[in-house]
């Protein structure tokens, strides 16, 4: 297809909104821009779809993802917005409604739009329940009408507060696509009550995520990290320059036994991905003048709080294909042994990364990720994670899994599917949820079978949404990626279980 017919294509396409086509359009026009100079070796393992670049552009001009300091903002106002600090509740959303226009991200909106209840606790004395419903509401509609994106992301907790309390319930009530939500839980600080409600709203609406707070809290230093995105956790006051994965699938595939695979064939393949990592941070730090915004010069991000994001994803696939090699013909999430070698992947992957210095990163080091996966993957698992519809029962599939947590520091996720029934014994999901986190998982997360809205990868869409999709579009910017997901992929075939018995960023046509 020519340039000029794919840009024709996205003008007339029916189902896209005049912004999503502004979207597209733009795309476009990036990738006429030569790509950044890297190795013949890199070049080939990028078309070979062994390392991929998640699409951020030949020449990127942002990070990927930003976490500004919104309490910082909040308190100081801004010399280039011409805005003077917040002093009550109105002045504050309207702040941040303001300023969430301005922060970038991968995906042309906030990716981030901070710890609310704790930014927001400050301007809300003397405010009865019934106001704050008011207007945290219409902020909560206004988000999702105005920045139609499921990969926007608010947090809430550990602490119990009336705004964290009021969100999970509007939240419930509205069950909204986006924002995105996690829910900080901390055993030494969060009450019962409190993460009983957040495990209601999963029942309702396959929201928030349940994240595991100490775990986070120890990596990345004030003024603290946040969710983003799907799932993925970052220093609050910089973010990702860029997210680089790798399929481990394919890594598998040009090794002949799982000794080759650790010793050889993976620090070949993270060798190329460092060398990619670097090629796409130098550009953005020392080229495209990003730093030099007021993002930076008011203190809301600092430089040296950005890393690189070191992604994998066909964890599954890869040890089905090294078990294979062996002679075995145990399975992923299902075997003990196979298991073990997933694991004993997960540990190499962290000493590789924990020992490989970067130039741009935090504390001169890149994060390992769990990758979930974008939309245009063909038979391959995200992350980590068991394949979908072969899931064994919830207790089992945490337990095969809760060990590698440990490791994913900048974000991993697995997503139970539980039977409606649940929604008559919700207290079943709380106490799933806390003996994963007390397993080691960073973050639990569910969707309860009979819910319209589910999360594919870690974002959200509406099963409605997806159905009526290629006939009438979506003013949702992210239906069209959980549409492709589900028609590329066996996304929407996660087992159900019963707990009592123990996304594409480029445009295709239509």
């Amino acid at each position: 297809m020519t340039l000029q017919t794919k840009i024709k294509n996205i003008i007339t396409d029916p189902t896209l909104s005049a912004k999503q086509k502004t979207l597209f359009l733009s795309l476009e026009a990036e990738a006429i821009v030569d790509y950044m100079p890297i190795s013949t070796d890199v070049s080939a393992a990028k078309d070979a779809g062994i390392i991929c670049d998640m699409f951020e552009g030949n020449a990127p001009f942002k990070p990927r993802y930003v976490l500004p300091d919104y309490a910082k903002f909040l308190q100081q106002g801004s010399e280039y917005l011409e805005l003077e600090a917040a002093t009550d509740l109105d002045e504050a959303i309207n702040l941040l409604t303001i300023i969430y226009h301005h922060v970038p991200s991968v995906t042309n909106i906030p990716v981030y739009l901070g710890q609310l209840d704790q930014i927001l606790l400050p301007f809300v004395t003397n405010i009865s329940d019934d106001v704050l419903y008011r207007k945290l509401k219409n902020f909560w509609i206004m988000l999702d009408r105005t920045l139609p994106d499921a990969f926007m992301h608010v947090n809430i907790g550990p602490t119990d507060n009336i705004v964290c309390r009021m969100i999970l319930t509007i939240d419930a009530e509205l069950k909204q696509v986006a924002p995105n939500l996690t829910f900080m839980y901390d055993p030494q600080i969060t009450p019962e009550s409190l993460l009983q409600q957040a495990c209601d709203n999963i029942c309702e609406c396959s929201k928030p995520h349940i994240a595991n707070y100490p775990m986070f809290a120890d990596a990345f230093g004030a003024p603290g990290f946040g969710i983003v995105s799907c799932y993925n956790s970052l220093p609050v006051a910089g973010g990702a320059n860029t997210l680089v994965r790798m399929n481990l699938k394919e890594v598998a595939l040009r090794s002949n036994s799982v000794e080759e695979f650790l010793t050889t064939t993976l620090p070949h393949y993270s060798g190329l991905m460092f060398e990619l990592i670097e090629a796409r941070s130098a550009f953005l730090h020392e080229e495209s003048n990003f730093f030099n915004g007021f993002l930076t010069t008011e203190g809301l991000i600092n430089e040296d709080r950005f890393a690189p994001m070191f992604g994998i994803f066909g964890m599954a696939e890869a040890v089905n294909i090294l078990m294979e090699k062996s002679g075995s013909t145990a399975k992923y999430g299902h075997n003990e042994a196979a298991n073990a070698i997933a694991l004993k992947i997960s540990e190499t992957l962290n000493e590789i990364v924990t020992t490989t210095p970067v130039k741009y990163g935090l504390n001169g080091r890149a994060l390992l990720h769990s990758q979930g996966g974008i939309s245009c993957d063909h038979e391959v698992t995200p992350g980590i994670r068991i394949p979908y519809g072969t899931e064994p029962d919830p207790v089992v599939h945490i337990k095969a899994l809760a060990a590698h947590h440990q490791y994913y520091t900048s974000g991993i996720s697995e997503i139970l599917t539980i039977e409606e029934t649940i929604k008559n014994n919700p207290l079943a999901l709380m106490q799933l949820c806390k003996g994963a986190l007390a397993l080691g998982f960073r973050e639990f997360t569910a969707n309860v079978a009979s819910n319209d809205l589910v999360r594919i990868t870690g974002y959200m869409v509406k099963l409605s949404d997806i159905s009526k999709f290629k006939e009438q579009g979506s003013r949702t910017n992210t239906t069209w990626l959980g549409t492709e997901a589900s028609e590329n992929t066996r996304i929407l075939e996660r087992q159900p279980r019963v707990v009592s018995r123990e996304m594409s960023p480029v445009y295709s046509a239509k």
